[in-house]
């Protein structure tokens, strides 16, 4: 596992200058198992430079540091990283994200990929999943109480 990690390490050790910090292998979920390289990230970071899995190990990324107006939590139902509080932050700041990524000619998608986790489209589809699940387990929360 070890040496996996540092083959990662060296892999990917030029994102260090970007602002992202190896925190090392995690266990992720001990009844599984299951471990995890861990990464610290700002906010500001192009998601795409980073992998998913590397070796077969999931990567974790954790931010760093605060997080810009647009993701604050305002009532119970809302979430920091809903896929709308991305398309605002984008559109509210657009000329600064493209000077901050050094590109100029970035679209909208592609600001949005590089801040929502390498892709936007699949965080939203996961995202709305994840609505869909919390939906299913309230109904069936709901169900249990009322039959007894």
């Amino acid at each position: 596992m070890y040496d996996i990690y540092k083959r990662f390490e060296e892999r990917y050790g030029f994102l260090k200058k970007m602002g992202i910090k190896f925190e090392g292998i995690q266990m992720i979920d001990p009844i599984k198992k299951k471990q995890a390289i861990v990464l610290t990230r700002p906010f500001l970071f192009d998601c795409r430079l980073l992998p998913k899995k590397y070796d077969g190990i999931e990567i974790k990324i954790r931010i760093q540091g605060g997080l810009p107006e647009e993701f604050k939590v305002t009532s119970p139902n809302d979430h920091s990283f809903a896929p709308e509080k991305f398309e605002n932050y984008v559109t509210n700041h657009i000329d600064e994200l493209r000077t901050h990524f050094e590109k100029p000619e970035a679209t909208r998608e592609e600001l949005l990929d590089m801040l929502a986790f390498g892709n936007f489209e699949e965080h939203k589809r996961n995202f709305q999943n994840m609505l869909k699940e919390k939906q299913r387990q309230a109904r069936l929360l709901q169900r249990k109480t009322s039959v007894k």
